[in-house]
């Protein structure tokens, strides 16, 4: 079966789509984009790569003081976990989810969107 191995830019356009008050998830992003190549399956590395790569360039533009960035902090990982390889790590997200209205839980040295499900949105292709 073919994989999907998605375009970087693919992946960004599709995170920047996520309005404020809402989260996707990784598996969300690469069920977008298998549907948008009519594929099956994307692969998950190279996505949460280039999840991680977006992430990163959105808050370099930000210290460069750019306000319009791809909110990064919206997608999380399965079952609504923050990403603590996104800049800043679990804190600086929860602290940009509950300054959207997310609940924020932590278990151990994880961190959960409470009811994530109930903010998630599919991304539709750009």
């Amino acid at each position: 079966m073919p994989m999907l191995v998605p375009a970087p830019r693919e992946v960004d356009a599709l995170m920047r789509r996520v309005p404020s008050g809402k989260v996707t998830t990784i598996d969300e992003l690469r069920a977008a984009l298998a549907k948008m190549h009519e594929l099956a399956i994307t692969c998950p590395i190279t996505t949460g790569i280039f999840a991680w790569i977006s992430a990163h360039a959105a808050d370099e533009a930000a210290a460069e003081g750019r306000s319009r960035i791809t909110p990064y902090w919206r997608t999380l990982k399965a079952k609504g976990e923050n990403n603590p390889k996104y800049p800043g790590g679990i804190d600086a997200i929860a602290e940009r989810l509950e300054a959207e209205g997310h609940e924020v839980r932590r278990k151990g040295k994880r961190a959960f969107v409470v009811t994530y499900e109930n903010a998630l949105v599919r991304p539709a292709s750009p």
